[in-house]
Formats: structure tokens, C-alpha cells, sequence
């Protein structure tokens, strides 16, 4: 008797389907497209409405063979890749192969659990060709840009190099961030902190704010009001300040509210995975699609644990909501339920085609299925588990207290808040850019009890100077941000964007943070200057929101096509006269050691380095003074000594004796900054395992200082520090 068949992407996914699905049913994995435009060949033919020629990707014509023959003895096939525009095109492409007419279908579901599949087994439906028709316009956008932009940079800049559409705008974000970060100019300022204490002995502190009633001693960023930008301005105010009387002259208490953030979509769940994780927006996703498609849990059987996880809506199905609403009243009880379920709003720009990222079933608790899990597994389940109940409960309550001080023209406020009701924080609370997990330490804190008119007590007052600090690097959560609010890429690009611009070398990662190297730098000021309406950013949201009317039966795909087109291809041809060539090598003194040529300074993806003018025939090669030389230290395991070398990280030392020594040590940045606690050592830059800069003394772990924050060195010798970090 022939069987029903059922296609998916991954053995993974197919593995859960067949548990569900029974002995009438074969399920059979394609391994994702099946057939796309050639590799080595542009593939789309422009003159003829860029009609794409697709073919089966090599490789796997034994996988297309074997659907064929499975398809062929099949009462009927049911082709269930993702529910989304790249799954569909996957369907088309089987499809088209498989030849079987009205016995192929489509069907979709959004979390892969026995009801769901089920139910769309019994619901089939047909090919949604819009679905399909923006998923070419994406891939042949991107064709056309790689295949006729990328040999215009081989020519002109370096060979190897490519660019994408959506990527090289990426790269242009993070190239602009690194410019305003060295065109910055620091700039000094000084805050006053006094701290008293009441006649019952309590202790707090309060910052000058006022001068007049105008704002005062405030930082620079606050914009409005008065700077203090000197030593000589502070110690004026200290001098006016001195035998003032300080006196409360106004309490202020207010409750305040704290809402919970909405459950995960792709984008909030890559930026959280990335803050408190420390997991990259890749490893987040494939995570995430094991989680999605199916793990074997003890005493249970095979199911996925979390819905669909490329998704750009909040919305949550009604029986979610009410599960999550029941789990809530019996685990925590009633006070932390709200009266009706809380509903959040999906931005207007979101597909809103599958519901938000939530637990299949919130009462598989991530502690009850740990040890089915693997540790990145249940981490990351954990925090999506624990976001969707959070969304569900009701707000936190806080005493919010602040208290203005006078004494003579100026004031000072303290201000504080006390956790009066943690509603959805008992679970979860969302972290920010800066962040390390200490939320609850950074939402506590108390002021005494105060009236007006109460006369206090001056222990001390504190001057301090600070810096200002330049914009911060985009790091992973915080590009995908940034990427998402200004409307390029979708749910499933996010991901691949950030793996791209990496592995082809024009970003690096610098600890966490992003920073554009030495040629992604070129490659986008070229560019920028010769593509710009490709390379602009508000016209690549554009193409992105086309993307989304084209799945909207708003717009034809062919249309979307030629308005790209059209004026790229002028662009082309003009950057073609126009573009300059890159310097590529630089001629210096010294001849090659091999073959007595000349040898020149080329740039490479991991930076410069010396290398004979007489390659290919000659492939001498050797790093830039700096980079690799003999140090002065001793490696403390042989005696040889040490070399500095250079790799795709940096610059570090390594014993000259390997292979037969294997030691290496990083080279400390050093401050020209005495260590205030041991006065001996140096100040140097270090790094956290998670990559965030501190500063720490040369002799440790002999002597143990550290600060988060950049000490400088101040005329006659004294240690001073800049705000912030590095």
C-alpha cells in the first residue's frame, strides 16, 4: 500500500515528524534547497524579465533521485519545510522537480508538536507563489549585485573580495560608528557629590545639580544646563560652598511602575542571547532550530520545545496565553497574575506571519527537562522560557524617592527607589548594552526618611573629574538592533548578515564589539562614493518593505527587479571609468631573500605584510616590523626567546622554540600609569572571558588591582580616571 510522504528540510525535523505521523507515513529530509541559481555563472538572464536559471545544487543530485523515486510510489506528498518566504521556496523547488501535479501540497505549522502537525496535515494547502515570488526577488538581487560588483573590486581594490547588498550596508554602519569614534575629542568635566548624614545618623549622598534653579555641574550628554569643565571651576564652587548651612528643602515620592518587555521575536531574542549568553546571533539561531525542531526528552517523547523561531511578531495564540496564565496562578500565585491577559502591539513593519518565540508548553519547565538538554540547549531555552512567563505577569512597584538640598545658591538631589512588589522581575528582567547581569544590585538602593526644612549634616564634599566617552562600537545585539530599527533585513537575514561580514574579513571582532578592518574600510568609502543609492540605507529599507508588498500581492517581483537594476547598472558602468585602484603594494628597500626581487608591503585580509614582487613565481612572505621580531622578555618555560607574532586577533608573543615549545602570552597595552595600590607595577588594558575591558596592574597576580574605568595620568604625576570604559 503506498504511503503518504512527508518532506522537510532536516533528519532532525524529520525524526519528530515520524513519532507523530505513524507507520502510514514516510517522512524523508531534502537538506534544504534543492536547486538554486548556478555557482559559478550569473544565472539570471536581465534581458528576459531576469528570468533565473536554476539548477540542482551539486551535491545533491542523489537526495533529488531518491525524492523522485519516493515521490513516485507515494499516494501523496506533503512538502513541510519552514513556515516562511525561504520554506516556501524550498516547497516550489520539490515541487517543481517531483512532477506529481494535485498529489503534492504544501503544509506549514509553526511549533512542532503532535496537535500542530496534525492539524496540518489534515489542512493542506497550495504553493503560495507570493511567498515565492519575493524569496527570488531577494536571491536575485543579491545574485546580481555579488556577480557584478565583486569583480569591479577584484580589479580595483583586491582579488577574493565580494559584496552583498544588504551586507555592505552592515558594513557601512559599522565603518561610520568607528569614524565619529576617531574623530571624537574627549572632553573634561566635574560632578560634586556630598555626603551627609541626619541627626539619627543615616547616612546618603546627593549630587550638585543646580545653581540659581538652573541646571548645573551636569554631564555634558545632559545637554541643557551648565558644565563644570575644570579643576579651578570646581574648586570655585567648593570655596563658595565653604561654612554653608544644608538644608532639605523638598522631599519627592511617587510610586513608579516597571512593565515587562514583550516575549522574544528573532531580533530581541538574538540581542538577549548575545547580553546575557555572551552567544553570537549564529549560535543563537542554531540553537534555537534544534530547540524548534525536536529533542528527545526522558520519559516523553520526541517534540520541539519552542515555536517557530524566525518571527518579527509578539502576537501569542489563545491557548498559549491561557496556559501561561494558569501555569502563573499555581506556581506564583494570584497576586502575580494580572486581571486579563496583557496584549503587546506588533510594529507596523513586522510580516506578523507566525506568533512570537514561546515555550511549546510553558509547563515543561526548563529545570525539568535540564538534563535532556545540552548546557547551551537549556540556557537558551531557559531565558525563552522565562521571557514568555515574564510578559504574562504584572508590573514591578517601586518608592521612588528624591530629595533636593540647599545651601546657599546651589542644590543638590539625591534620589533612590525601593522595591515595593517585583511582579514579572521574581522570573525575568531584561538586560541593556552595558549590562553584566547585576540588575537587581542597580535597582536597589534607599534614601532615609526626610522632611522639608530638616537640617543635615556635611561629612565631606567629593570633586571628581571625568571624561567624556566616544560612541561605543556596534557589537552582535546591538548592530541587529540597529539594523532592525532602521527597517534592513527581516528575521531571517539577521544571522547570516552578521556571519558574512565577518568571515569575509571586512569587520573583526575586537573582544565583543565590531570594528571594520583596514579593507573594509576601502571597500566601503569606494563604495559609498560610487554606489550610493545601492549603498544607502533608507533605500535598501525601501527594498526590503517591496520585498514585503510583493507577499502582499502589492507589487510584481519583475517591477521590483527593474527599479533596482536600472540604476546599478549605470552606477556599474561609471565606476567601472570612474573607480581608482586601490594602491595595492608598496616598494621598499630590501630585497627578497629568495629570488632577489624587490620586495613590496601588500595588504591581505588579515592586515599588511611584506611579500616579494616576483609572486606568484615567488610566494616569500614575512610580517611587518612589529608584528613578528624578537622581544626582550624570555619565554619562563625554555629560556628561548620570545617573538611577536600576528594573527586575525592581534599581535601576541610566542616562544621561538616551537614546535617543541608551545607557550604564547598576550602583549599588555600599557597606560604609563603607576599602580596606586602597589606602586610598582603598571597599569595595562585587560580583557573579561566575555571580552568587556578593565584595567588591572602589571604585577598581578601578585597585586590585585582593578577598575572598570581608565586611568590617565595627570601633570605632576598623580593618577586620575576617565568615566566609563575603554
Amino acid at each position: 500500500m503506498a504511503k503518504k510522504l512527508v518532506i522537510v528540510e532536516s533528519p532532525a525535523k524529520a525524526r519528530t515528524l515520524k513519532k507523530f505521523l505513524g507507520k502510514d507515513f514516510e517522512v524523508t529530509a531534502c537538506g534544504g534547497h534543492i536547486r538554486d541559481l548556478p555557482a559559478k555563472s550569473l544565472g539570471v538572464k536581465i534581458e528576459k524579465d531576469f528570468a533565473p536559471n536554476y539548477q540542482i545544487i551539486k551535491g545533491k543530485e542523489k537526495i533529488a533521485k531518491e525524492l523522485k523515486k519516493s515521490a513516485k510510489n507515494a499516494e501523496i506528498v506533503f512538502l513541510a519545510p519552514d513556515p516562511d518566504r525561504e520554506g516556501e521556496a524550498i516547497a516550489w523547488h520539490l515541487k517543481t522537480i517531483l512532477s506529481k501535479n494535485g498529489k503534492v501540497k504544501r503544509i506549514e505549522f509553526h511549533e512542532i508538536t503532535k496537535q500542530a502537525v496534525i492539524n496540518a496535515v489534515i489542512h493542506p494547502r497550495e504553493i503560495d507563489m507570493a511567498r515565492v515570488n519575493a524569496q527570488q526577488a531577494r536571491r536575485i538581487l543579491d545574485r546580481l549585485v555579488g556577480y557584478k560588483l565583486s569583480p569591479l573590486l577584484w580589479k580595483k581594490v583586491r582579488k577574493g573580495l565580494s559584496a552583498g547588498r544588504v551586507q555592505s550596508v552592515a558594513v557601512r554602519l559599522v565603518c561610520e560608528r568607528e569614524a565619529l569614534i576617531n574623530k571624537f575629542k574627549a572632553q573634561e568635566y566635574w560632578d560634586i557629590t556630598a555626603n551627609f548624614s541626619t541627626k539619627e545618623k543615616a547616612e546618603f549622598s546627593a549630587k550638585l545639580n543646580s545653581k540659581n534653579d538652573e541646571p548645573y555641574g551636569i554631564s555634558p550628554k545632559d545637554k541643557k544646563g551648565t558644565v563644570i569643565k575644570s579643576e579651578a571651576e570646581a574648586n570655585t564652587v567648593l570655596k563658595a560652598l565653604e561654612g554653608a548651612s544644608y538644608k532639605v528643602c523638598q522631599v519627592n515620592k511617587k510610586e513608579q511602575k516597571r512593565y515587562p518587555t514583550p516575549p522574544f521575536i528573532t531580533s530581541t531574542l538574538q540581542q538577549e542571547a548575545a547580553r546575557k549568553l555572551g552567544y553570537s546571533a549564529k549560535k543563537t539561531m542554531v540553537i534555537a532550530q534544534k530547540l524548534y525542531e525536536g529533542i528527545d526528552i526522558k520519559d516523553e517523547e520526541r517534540i520541539g520545545l519552542i515555536t517557530y523561531m524566525r518571527t518579527d511578531s509578539v502576537r501569542i495564540a489563545d491557548e498559549a496565553e491561557q496556559a501561561v496564565r494558569q501555569e502563573i496562578a499555581a506556581v506564583f500565585g494570584k497576586e502575580y497574575l494580572p486581571d486579563k491577559a496583557v496584549r503587546y502591539k506588533t510594529k507596523k513593519s513586522a510580516q506578523d506571519a507566525h506568533e512570537a518565540i514561546r515555550p511549546t508548553s510553558v509547563s515543561r519547565h526548563p529545570d525539568k527537562i535540564k538534563d535532556s538538554l545540552k548546557p547551551d540547549e537549556y540556557k537558551l531555552y531557559d531565558l525563552i522560557w522565562k521571557r514568555f512567563v515574564a510578559c504574562q505577569m504584572p508590573p514591578a512597584v517601586y518608592d521612588q524617592t528624591s530629595v533636593d538640598i540647599s545651601a546657599n545658591e546651589y542644590k543638590f538631589r539625591a534620589s533612590g527607589s525601593v522595591l515595593k512588589f517585583d511582579g514579572f522581575i521574581k522570573v525575568y528582567l531584561e538586560s541593556d548594552d552595558d549590562d553584566d547581569n547585576t540588575e537587581k544590585e542597580q535597582l536597589t538602593g534607599t534614601i532615609p526618611a526626610l522632611s522639608d526644612d530638616e537640617e543635615l549634616n556635611l561629612q565631606n564634599l567629593i570633586p571628581a573629574q571625568h571624561f567624556t566617552q566616544p560612541p561605543a562600537r556596534y557589537n552582535e545585539a546591538s548592530l541587529v538592533k540597529e539594523l532592525e530599527k532602521r527597517g534592513i533585513g527581516r528575521p531571517s537575514t539577521y544571522a547570516p548578515i552578521l556571519s558574512t561580514i565577518q568571515n569575509r574579513g571586512y569587520v573583526e571582532k575586537e573582544g565583543r564589539a565590531l570594528k571594520p578592518t583596514k579593507i573594509g574600510m576601502t571597500t566601503n568609502d569606494l563604495l559609498v562614493k560610487h554606489f550610493p543609492t545601492i549603498l544607502d540605507i533608507k533605500f535598501t529599507a525601501h527594498m526590503e518593505d517591496e520585498l514585503d508588498d510583493i507577499v502582499a500581492n502589492k507589487m510584481e517581483w519583475i517591477e521590483t527587479l527593474k527599479e533596482f537594476y536600472e540604476p546599478f547598472a549605470k552606477s556599474l558602468a561609471e565606476a567601472e571609468v570612474k573607480m581608482q585602484k586601490v594602491k595595492k603594494e608598496i616598494k621598499i628597500n630590501e630585497k627578497c631573500p629568495k629570488c632577489g626581487k624587490f620586495l613590496v608591503i601588500r595588504s591581505g585580509r588579515f592586515g599588511d605584510f611584506i611579500a616579494c614582487s616576483g609572486y606568484p613565481q615567488c610566494s616569500f612572505t614575512k610580517p611587518l616590523p612589529g608584528k613578528e621580531g624578537e622581544a626582550e622578555q624570555k619565554c619562563e618555560k625554555c629560556g628561548r626567546p620570545m617573538v611577536m607574532k600576528g594573527s586575525r586577533y592581534g599581535t601576541f608573543l610566542a616562544c621561538s622554540g616551537y614546535p617543541e615549545c608551545k607557550n604564547i602570552k598576550s602583549i599588555l597595552q600599557k597606560l604609563d600609569v603607576k599602580c596606586p595600590k602597589c606602586s610598582d607595577g603598571e597599569i595595562v588594558v585587560r580583557k573579561t572571558r566575555r571580552g568587556k575591558i578593565f584595567y588591572g596592574c602589571s604585577n598581578y597576580p601578585k597585586c590585585d588591582y582593578a577598575t572598570w574605568t581608565r586611568p590617565v595620568k595627570k601633570e605632576g604625576g598623580e593618577e586620575k580616571k576617565e568615566e566609563g570604559n575603554a
